[in-house]
């Protein structure tokens, strides 16, 4: 009897023969199977990058470090190792990688923040619902989560803390080089609306000596800011505000702010926020926009288009086209001057219509 486990170049017709394995399939599986990777990635929960470095160590301290399971963590680390955050050096022995080191909490590069948001179990169960939020055309997270996706945040703090500390950690990371790439010279009071925790203002402040900047964001954000506002000499040059930016916006500001702020509303309340910073910035001021842009035509801009899709579940937001931001400004009083690209982000620059 034949032996179907040989290779052949004859295709078998038996129905005991093995499937050939699929180029399609195989690259199916690894597009599916990417929940795993980010989970791995999400087990920075455990604070597993803040007790390593450089230094090889066996795994069973680690765990005695991080308060986990030897064997477990052995097997994370593992598995780490191929996306390489870090490096086995001899079996059981690990180190911390460059890439690594991002999911530290005192990096200045950290991530650990958005990476323990995106797979804690408010984000994953609404992303689980992606389909459902393409048949009906709008947002999912009340369905899952029976409220809005603000309103959720306002009555789960520990929930906000986590998703605050994720979108500072991925804000600053994409707009941190407009402060070096974005001229703010003719800028003399920067408002940074939806601000935040005052990173991003933060460095600006720091990269340019002449500006002042206000801090404006909810009440319960700026409770807790980032202490280089507060404290020393950038705390002479910047305020903090609390408040709602659908309602109104500090008024007096040069240049108008918002970083990855209008992507999360829809026309309607985007235009009304627009709107305010209109009437509320002085003669000759400016709004900017930091933004991932969404290309015109088809292109790799693989971030703006899956970004585009957790707008769809989480909030009514999207990412948008030049074109479409041309729309919403012509509707909010301003008027499209230019379009600043820089490393992370677009700056879209507008002025008074």
């Amino acid at each position: 009897m034949k032996d179907f486990t040989e290779r052949s170049s004859t295709p078998v017709s038996s129905p005991l023969s093995p499937t050939p394995v699929n180029d399609s399939a195989l690259r199916l599986f690894e597009l599916i199977t990417t929940s795993w990777v980010s989970a791995a990635v999400g087990a920075a929960e455990l604070g597993i990058a803040d007790v390593m470095s450089q230094t090889p160590t066996p795994v069973d301290q680690i765990a005695k470090r991080v308060g986990a399971d030897t064997d477990a963590l052995g097997r994370l680390l593992r598995a780490c190792a191929d996306l390489d955050l870090v490096a086995e050096t001899s079996t059981g022995v690990f180190t911390l990688t460059e890439l690594g080191a991002a999911l530290r909490t005192d990096s200045p590069h950290s991530m650990r923040g958005y990476a323990r948001w995106l797979n804690s179990p408010a984000e994953r169960s609404t992303m689980g619902h992606l389909a459902d939020a393409v048949r009906t055309g709008g947002p999912v997270f009340e369905a899952v989560h029976g409220a809005p996706v603000w309103t959720y945040m306002r009555a789960h703090p520990e929930s906000a803390a986590l998703f605050d500390q994720g979108m500072t950690d991925i804000s600053a990371q994409l707009t941190r080089t407009l402060s070096r790439e974005y001229d703010f010279g003719d800028s003399r009071l920067l408002i940074d609306v939806g601000g935040g925790k005052g990173r991003l203002l933060s460095l600006i402040l720091q990269t340019h000596p002449h500006l002042r900047g206000v801090l404006y964001d909810r009440p319960e954000v700026v409770d807790d800011v980032d202490p280089a506002l507060t404290q020393g000499a950038l705390a002479q040059r910047c305020r903090v505000e609390g408040g709602d930016f659908l309602t109104s916006v500090p008024t007096g500001g040069d240049t108008y702010l918002l970083a990855s702020v209008i992507h999360n509303w829809n026309d309607e309340d985007s235009t009304r926020i627009l709107t305010h910073c209109r009437h509320a910035m002085a003669p000759q001021g400016r709004v900017l926009l930091a933004e991932i842009l969404m290309p015109e035509e088809p292109a790799a801009a693989r971030t703006a288009k899956f970004m585009d899709l957790s707008m769809l579940v989480h909030c009514d937001g999207r990412q948008r086209t030049r074109a479409e931001f041309t729309a919403l400004l012509d509707r909010s009083g301003l008027r499209l001057n230019r379009i600043v690209p820089c490393s992370g982000v677009s700056v879209v620059e507008a002025v008074a219509a």
